[in-house]
């Protein structure tokens, strides 16, 4: 109960804190030759390398908290790059996407590297989940990304990213004392749960008439 109810105000914490450093940072960041395809690709690199960090935990604790910290560095760059494109007019069409699929690479990679270190803990339970978790945050961005090009909304439910970095970031902190497994339970279920909220919104927009439907996309 007192890390349900925790968990909220560090995800608010985290996104209100990430909303006050891109708006103080996009001046300074106007100033320089940073690109926010360069950031993107820095956040990319320090999830990688958090990821790969979380796999040497046998050597330490620490590895956890370094791995941790890049992770969520990581995080704030991909936050940063959105924010620098639309700030200064650098976005482009070809920019959003690739932005969106370098945010899938940075979690697989990490979520990955959490299921090596429970199945090295002998902990299979765990490892379904990692992968279960995996699954599901993948799901949540493509029902967004299919709904909007649906032309209904498709932002709704409780596992946004930014809960996801929280919950891992929590349970890499947490670690030494047992709470990783716990936390991808909670990342799966908060995942899995956001999945069904969308389809369901979807169903409703529909079903209200939001919008003539148009051609469905291909299939993947």
């Amino acid at each position: 109960m007192r890390v349900s109810l925790t968990l909220p105000r560090v995800k608010r914490a985290y996104t209100d804190e990430i909303r006050r450093l891109a708006a103080s940072s996009m001046t300074q960041l106007g100033r320089t030759k940073l690109t926010p395809d360069t950031l993107t690709a820095a956040g990319l690199g320090l999830c990688i390398a958090g990821a790969g960090l979380v796999y040497f935990e046998y050597l330490g604790w620490g590895f956890y908290l370094v791995g941790a910290a890049f992770f969520v560095l990581g995080s704030i760059l991909d936050i940063l790059d959105g924010a620098l494109a639309r700030t200064h007019g650098l976005g482009t069409a070809f920019g959003a996407f690739i932005d969106s699929t370098v945010d899938r690479i940075g979690e697989g990679f990490m979520l990955g590297s959490i299921a090596l270190v429970l199945m090295r803990h002998g902990n299979e339970w765990g490892v379904a989940l990692a992968v279960a978790a995996m699954a599901g945050s993948f799901l949540v961005s493509y029902t967004r990304a299919l709904a909007e090009a649906l032309g209904l909304r498709g932002d709704v439910g409780i596992g946004s990213r930014a809960e996801r970095v929280v919950v891992v970031t929590a349970g890499l902190v947490l670690a030494p004392v047992g709470a990783l497994p716990w936390a991808i339970v909670v990342l799966t279920a908060t995942a899995w749960t956001t999945v069904v909220q969308r389809i369901l919104s979807v169903r409703r927009q529909l079903q209200a008439g939001y919008q003539k439907l148009p051609e469905a996309p291909p299939e993947d």
